[in-house]
């Protein structure tokens, strides 16, 4: 016994079944997670190293080139890029997609380790991570007030970090703007001389009296005791007095030469909210966490810390990603129930019954809520792509619904009772619904082989859709017959005055329609004609069409890299972007500005960012773009400022900087690669495709060499790390053990005073001692020379590049843009190259991915409708319409001035998989007509203008469903209008076309097949007919 008859056997069941399956998914729907993008496993490591002071090629030689060296090895390595900075470094591994980032994150983290021993002894240890875009903060928290920066500092980091780490969900809190404390050491150069100390005679005491280790045990009889000598200073008093040196009789303390507080490290960066010196905190949510729940749980936690603040403190939302994703997901919500009422509507109207109506509307909760149920079970969440899926479905699932409603609604106006149409009904239309629907899964099967991380999140989108549709299948099949088998009502005076209005009105269309086929079939090879005409209109039509990797977003936040002249210091750039961040407030559309000035993200202290929070857009009048196209005209026109706006929307879907225009330029001589990569730019620049253009390439920051002179230094028996020593504690600091207070460890470090290190000539206030006790002037035994250097030394895959980056020009595509940077690639000399990156590659790769999954994706559908229809013809029939779809698909976009984009892509796949429905619908019942020998133009004529209601009814569901996201009115629509634009035009322009090409394909393949048959037959029948007999001879 089939299911269909188990269900039209026992209703109760079938109600059941539904009723798990809504139940079931609604739990599921209030447990799965939340966020902008699927949780995807890039394929990529980081290595960040930390050595404070040293010079990008000293970091390059000493430490990227061994890392390198080391990571090389690593199975499943595809590409290793590296950027060395004063004082870090970071080496970034990219995998080949098959390699399993958690087991090559230990074997890169085996690799570093074993390369310790090569690395500088000062170093901080190597930090090895995985990349991935849900690692950025989803939100950032600031505190502020009017509290000294230590206190602001202890509370951000011991009170606000531990108890927003409590939150569920929250994976890591990361601080902005903070600075660690430390015990500061100002050595004075002219107490030290005067006292007869130097550098290294301090750090030597600190060393040996100022620690604390463990002794080991006593043991006695029946018990141990454990024995730690309490070294350290208790307080900043005794450190004070800890003796550095004792000579003739005299003692020197530490407070003698230096002046000891309790302070910070080195200022490098700062951040500011409102104008006001604050602290960030930048909130990362765990993997698979829904992003909006976890920003509310912060939200909450903020709240209940507020009550504990000190008089004047205050904690702020500084900038909130979950906003737009909370307000995304809720406008596609209201565009799924606009849909289910659309297509509701369409229902009703064509059906003209509640009953009939409401049998085909409870496919929608079934298969949806059941594919959500699923999609949870998967461990997927819900993101850009499976809502895509979810919403693109609602007009899909009802098709294999209303198929079988209107053969059974068929069946029943023929006399027969309820139970017998459901069950006749369904099982005449079982081949064709089945057929349909494996056409559409057949579509997106070449999903799992596109390559590239993008081919990961299109997973998740072609999965959830797939289920939506096999769903809907079975839901048809089976619980539709057991619901018409008891509510479905067929009498004609029960049916609305519309639904009559209807029946005449498409009474009138069938016999127009039957009048147009029968003379169409007539000439099919004018209609032929007609389709391949419009199919190369199709072609110049998408050409025409800009292309892009995704569509910028208005998600009412943008990023602000700014950068001042190469060697400005933190003070210089600061006044600088005071001015900047002055301007940004003033205007009208901006609601909240977060700046960081420094050190954010690897940048130098002449770097700063801006996290800019712009008003809902509802509520101003200038769209994100025009408040950007402001912001980068007047703050590049400041002098000394470099201002670059990013389009956050962008990022996310690699695991690089996020701009739509990024390569390098490589090369073997880094003279000549400097000039080539200036050139690329220039005329990047000026051909008017990208805006925003700059480089990790940065001459000019000032470098002060000392060479020491070994040969003097030897002689006075001084050794190179004693020199090296005293320099370090003039200008980087030494860190020289640690200090405990209030149960919190912190660094002690020792730098000369401020006043006494601004010039070179200050080399000659520090002394070494030689091997007789005499101090001598550090500029005795040095040679010093003032020259401009690199400020970032990038290398990919072993050797020196330099990478450019920007954005596409208003008005430009991105593929225009990229097209400029290969031509001008071309030009460059034997042994340099460019090589397209980021967003760049991401781009080239999922337009191929997508046009190789869409070809794959043709063939396999040829090969389930070759198998289900048993023939090598009808699928070809069945498929004609999908050039015809790409026509409309083209003309739609144009026409609503949409790019290619991959969500585009994404609609004409989808496009690919559904009109064939129509064509299958025709088909599979011109096939049966035939068996009642009957001609293919006759069998045609008559399938027409029967299965012209459920293709209508079905295309038309379809299209009202596709209606809401096409109006672009929330925020997100910009991705999911262009992809409704293709379904919309392409099923609009292919639904027409079906009902007239099919046909007349069907019509012209039939008379092909005729005439090879008799063509074979005849020459058979030549093969084995003997050869007429000879005469006999004449008697």
């Amino acid at each position: 016994m089939s299911l269909t008859e188990a269900c039209l056997r026992k209703p109760v069941f079938a109600w059941m079944l539904m009723i798990a399956t809504v139940v079931f998914g609604a739990v599921a729907m209030s447990r799965i997670g939340i966020s902008q993008f699927p949780d995807v496993d890039f394929p990529t490591i980081n290595v960040s190293v930390s050595w404070e002071g040293a010079a990008p090629e000293v970091i390059e030689h000493d430490v990227v080139e061994a890392i390198e060296e080391a990571v090389v090895q690593v199975e499943g390595v595809k590409s290793i890029t590296s950027s060395a900075r004063q004082g870090t470094a970071s080496i970034t591994i990219e995998l080949d997609l098959s390699r399993d980032v958690d087991a090559a994150l230990q074997d890169v983290t085996t690799k570093v380790s074993q390369a310790q021993n090569r690395l500088p002894r000062d170093i901080d240890p190597p930090i090895v991570t995985k990349s991935n875009p849900e690692d950025q903060p989803i939100m950032w928290v600031g505190l502020s007030g009017p509290y000294a920066p230590q206190v602001l500092s202890d509370f951000a980091r011991y009170r606000m970090k531990e108890k927003l780490q409590t939150v569920p969900g929250v994976g890591e809190v990361f601080m902005g703007g903070y600075q660690e404390r430390n015990v500061r050491v100002w050595l004075n150069a002219d107490l030290l001389n005067e006292k007869g100390v130097t550098v290294n005679d301090v750090t030597a005491a600190l060393r040996k009296q100022h620690v604390e280790l463990p002794a080991g045990r006593l043991e006695t009889q029946g018990r141990e005791v454990n024995v730690r000598v309490l070294g350290e200073a208790l307080d900043l008093n005794t450190f004070r007095k800890i003796v550095v040196r004792e000579s003739n009789g005299a003692t020197v303390y530490l407070e003698d030469v230096a002046l000891v507080e309790d302070g910070f490290e080195d200022v490098r960066r700062m951040a500011r909210v409102a104008g006001l010196p604050a602290q960030g905190m930048g909130i990362k949510k765990q993997r698979g966490s829904n992003a909006v729940a976890v920003a509310d749980g912060v939200k909450a936690a903020i709240k209940e810390v507020e009550a504990t603040l000190p008089e004047g403190m205050q904690v702020s939302i500084l900038f909130d990603s979950t906003r737009f994703i909370e307000q995304s997901v809720n406008h596609i919500y209201v565009e799924l129930l606009l849909s289910v009422a659309l297509t509701a509507l369409v229902c009703w109207m064509f059906l003209g019954s509640l009953s009939s109506t409401l049998n085909v509307i409870l496919a929608i909760p079934m298969s949806l809520l059941g594919t959500v149920a699923v999609i949870y079970f998967l461990g997927f969440t819900l993101n850009t792509f499976t809502l895509l899926g979810l919403s693109l479905a609602v007009g899909i699932v009802v098709d294999d619904a209303i198929m079988v409603l209107e053969n059974i609604y068929r069946h029943a106006e023929h006399g027969k009772d309820r139970v017998t149409a459901a069950r006749e009904g369904t099982k005449e239309i079982t081949f064709a619904a089945l057929a349909a629907t494996l056409a559409v899964v057949a579509i997106f099967i070449p999903i799992i082989f596109m390559k590239g991380v993008i081919g990961r999140f299109f997973l998740q989108f072609g999965v959830t859709l797939c289920v939506a549709v096999l769903l809907s299948y079975l839901e048809a099949v089976t619980l539709a017959p057991a619901r018409c088998a008891q509510i479905l009502d067929v009498s004609r005076e029960k049916r609305s005055t519309v639904g009559r209005v209807v029946d005449r009105g498409f009474d009138a269309l069938a016999r127009g329609y039957s009048w147009v086929l029968v003379r169409g079939l007539k000439y099919p090879v004018a209609v032929l004609v007609v389709g391949v005409m419009l199919l190369a209109g199709s072609v110049v039509t998408m050409q025409k069409l800009p292309s892009e990797f995704v569509p910028s977003q208005d998600q009412s936040r943008l990023m602000l890299r700014m950068q001042t002249a190469v060697g400005s210091n933190l003070q210089e750039t600061d006044a600088i972007l005071k001015r900047a961040e002055k301007f940004v407030n003033e205007q009208p559309e901006v609601l909240r500005v977060f700046a960081v000035i420094g050190g954010f993200g690897g940048g130098g202290v002449n770097s700063g960012v801006m996290f800019i929070t712009l008003k809902p857009r509802d509520e101003r009048q200038k769209s994100q773009a025009d408040v950007a196209a402001v912001l980068r005209k007047e703050l590049n026109s400041y002098p000394g400022l470099r201002a670059v706006v990013q389009d956050l929307s962008q990022a996310g879907f690699t695991a690089q900087r996020g701009f739509p225009i990024e390569f390098s330029v490589r090369g073997a001589e880094w003279n000549e690669l400097v000039g080539h990569t200036e050139r690329i730019k220039n005329e990047l620049q000026a051909s008017g495709a990208a805006v925003d253009l700059d480089t990790d390439y940065q001459l000019g920051m000032p470098e002060l060499s000392i060479v020491p002179d070994r040969a003097k230094a030897a002689d006075l028996g001084i050794s190179v790390e004693d020199i090296a020593t005293t320099l370090n504690a003039l200008v980087g600091g030494v860190r020289s053990g640690k200090y405990s207070a209030g149960g919190r460890r912190m660094d002690v470090r020792l730098r000369l005073l401020a006043e006494q290190r601004t010039r070179p000539e200050d080399l000659s206030k520090l002394h070494v001692r030689s091997a007789t006790g005499e101090l001598l002037p550090l500029s005795a035994l040095v040679t010093h020379s003032e020259h401009p250097a690199l400020q970032q030394i990038t290398r990919r895959d072993r050797e020196r590049a330099i990478t450019v980056f920007g954005n596409v020009a208003p008005g430009k595509s991105q593929s225009d843009a990229l097209a400029i940077v290969e031509r001008l690639g071309k030009d460059v000399p034997p042994g340099y190259r460019v090589v397209l990156g980021g967003a760049s590659v991401a781009f080239r790769e999922s337009m191929g991915g997508l046009v190789f999954a869409l070809i794959l994706g043709i063939i396999v559908a040829y090969m389930v409708l070759a198998s289900q229809f048993n023939s090598f013809m009808h699928p070809v029939t069945v498929l004609t319409i999908l050039p015809l779809s790409l026509a409309g698909a083209a003309f739609g976009l144009l026409i609503s001035g949409h790019s290619l984009n991959i969500f585009s892509m994404i609609g004409i796949l989808l496009l690919m998989g559904i009109v064939k429905k129509n064509s299958i619908i025709l088909v599979d019942y011109a096939i049966e007509v035939r068996k009642e020998g009957v001609t293919a133009s006759e069998a045609m004529q008559k399938a027409g203008p029967i299965r012209l209601r459920p293709i209508l009814m079905t295309s038309i569901a379809t299209l009202m469903a596709a209606i809401p996201p096409a109006l672009a009115l929330g925020e997100g629509s910009e991705v999911r209008a262009p992809m409704a634009m293709a379904v919309i035009g392409g099923l609009t322009v292919s639904t027409a076309l079906s009902l007239l090409v099919v046909p007349a394909f069907y019509v012209i393949a039939d008379r092909l097949k005729a005439r090879s048959e008799k063509l074979f037959k005849g020459r058979k029948k030549e093969a084995v007919e003997p050869p007429p007999a000879a005469e006999p001879p004449p008697a």
